[in-house]
């Protein structure tokens, strides 16, 4: 059987899937939606990395249009951009009711059998 292509949404979604599939992004993907917006120096705090690592993984989340930087004076913050965080959680509820649907049509098929 051939493989089924990805549907756009679910293309436009998987880099974010891969950058929060590094557990260094998704712990600064969840500090920055508790503090919002952060400095690189903020960001580095107590994270047991560097700053050299930080600025890496932001670059990453950056390319997958979860987070954004904004100037401020002469530090650069970065905050999360929630439409991103938004669609891909769209996303995993398209899958999740696809797969509710075929577990229901299972049940069904079972009971009848």
């Amino acid at each position: 059987m051939p493989a089924k292509r990805l549907k756009p949404e679910a293309a436009r979604s998987a880099p974010v899937f891969a950058a929060l599939g590094d557990r260094t992004r998704l712990r600064l993907v969840a500090r920055l939606c508790e503090d919002g917006p952060v400095s690189i120096t903020g960001l580095t705090s107590g994270a047991g990395i560097s700053r050299q690592a930080v600025t890496k993984h932001l670059h990453v989340l950056a390319r997958a249009g979860l987070v954004r930087g904004l100037r401020e004076g002469r530090e650069r913050l970065y905050e999360i951009d929630p439409q991103r965080l938004d669609q891909a959680r769209q996303h995993l509820q398209a899958i999740s009711r696809q797969w509710d649907e075929a577990l229901s049509r299972l049940k069904e098929s079972l009971e009848e059998g």
